[in-house]
């Protein structure tokens, strides 16, 4: 497996504990056991740098691309990896990110190698489970990493842990669509066994909700049915989108669990990369 690994040391010399040569060393040691044959690492300064880096790694046939810097070395490489199914992955860097902390112990730096050589890591904790069960649906047919840890007071009941959590997503989700430039903007129906769920979303900057659908059952596990419409609306407030979801079916399990992964491929689409990096799919130039 060839990896490379950009780094930007702008935060300057010193890594974590270590100065940075050696702390390359360490991260390239820990990529050979998880299965790297081949380690090109190149050191990246300035706006655009990382993203060219990245091209030159797909052009040259890497396997895997670990991006290490700030948040502007992460955001240029996932851009440009967004629509080539390359997995991309992270090691947070920078003087706002976890490396200078998180790195500082072997374990901690073998489980941030072990990330990044994994690609599109989720890792979900909200406190309910079959909450969780369904943020990994969207996630993973989204095709993007999610790590979400939600600590409510599910003493009380679940709803603000829901919807927090899902408004969080939603900010979260524009942020970094940093722009909206050169995405799909529109996305999808899908079955599941006798159920069925349509998805329609639309990455317009204007907030609409709309949900047809009913539930028998007023819980599955710990999670309350009747917060699928709010969760699908908290969505839409945070994100800046339009999404009507429609589901039918007979089971609700079946059903709730349609309308996740139907988002998920919404998104998968919307978020797509299409036309120039620049474009705003608008006719009005902005969203």
């Amino acid at each position: 497996m060839t990896v490379d690994l950009i780094v930007n040391p702008a935060s300057g010399p010193v890594v974590g504990r270590l100065p940075r040569h050696e702390r390359v060393h360490a991260v390239s040691q820990q990529l050979r056991t998880l299965g790297a044959t081949t380690i090109r690492s190149t050191e990246t300064l300035g706006r655009g740098d990382a993203a060219d880096a990245a091209r030159r790694a797909l052009d040259a046939g890497s396997d895997r691309v670990v991006a290490w810097g700030g948040d502007g070395t992460l955001n240029e490489v996932a851009t440009t990896l967004l629509d080539t199914g390359m997995r991309l992955g992270v090691i947070p860097g920078g003087s706002g990110n976890g490396l200078a902390r998180g790195l500082g112990l072997p374990l901690d730096m073998r489980r941030a190698v072990q990330v990044a050589m994994q690609g599109q890591p989720r890792d979900i904790d909200t406190g309910l489970a079959f909450f969780d069960h369904m943020l990994d649906q969207v996630a993973a047919h989204g095709g993007f990493s999610l790590t979400i840890a939600c600590k409510g007071d599910l003493e009380i009941d679940a709803h603000h842990s829901l919807e927090d959590t899902a408004i969080a997503f939603g900010q979260a989700l524009s942020k970094a669509l940093d722009g909206r430039r050169g995405i799909g903007r529109f996305g999808f129906s899908l079955p599941m066994d006798e159920a069925e769920a349509h998805v329609l979303i639309d990455l317009s900057g204007r907030p609409f909700s709309r949900f047809e659908g009913a539930f028998d059952a007023s819980h599955i596990g710990a999670y309350p049915t009747q917060m699928t419409g709010h969760i699908f609306r908290s969505f839409a407030d945070s994100l800046g989108a339009a999404i009507h979801v429609r589901v039918e079916g007979d089971n609700d399990h079946h059903k709730t669990e349609a309308c996740f992964k139907a988002f998920g491929r919404a998104l998968r689409q919307a978020i797509a990369r299409e036309g120039g990096s620049e474009a705003v799919p608008s006719t009005k130039g902005v969203l």
